[in-house]
């Protein structure tokens, strides 16, 4: 029996929007993940805390507040601390395009902006899970 991806989907730092990642987690279970929604106001060591509690596949961040350049570096850093370089960081938000290309070069998978098809994100965690098994 093939194993479901578990995904943490996390709202990090101050920022209080939260409907693109429900939408974004809604989606994912739709598509027949198990999701862990962390809600609001999550710190990046309650996030990595709760990804390994939960043995997740992935990581979802959300971020509409402008941190991203903060709080992204600090999960990549306490993962790598925690020694977990086998769980998936990606996200979502409003993150110019030149930070974009930043964040991806530090470690995060990929960041989807506003728009984006929920149907790509899908497809691109299934890929990437198939491509990456956990050992």
């Amino acid at each position: 029996m093939e194993s479901k991806i578990r995904v943490l989907v996390a709202k990090a730092g101050l920022d209080g929007h939260d409907r693109g990642a429900k939408v974004v987690a809604a989606a994912l279970r739709d598509a027949g993940m198990e999701v862990i929604y962390t809600g609001l106001r999550q710190t990046p060591e309650m996030i990595v805390e709760a990804a390994i509690q939960e043995d997740v596949d992935a990581i979802g961040i959300s971020i509409l507040s402008g941190a991203h350049m903060t709080l992204f570096p600090r999960i990549l850093n306490l993962m790598k601390e925690k020694n977990i370089n086998d769980i998936l960081l990606f996200g979502g938000g409003i993150i110019p395009d030149d930070d974009l290309i930043k964040l991806k070069e530090m470690g995060v998978g990929e960041l989807f902006t506003p728009g984006t098809s929920t149907q790509d994100i899908i497809k691109f965690l299934k890929n990437w899970v198939e491509n990456h098994p956990r050992i």
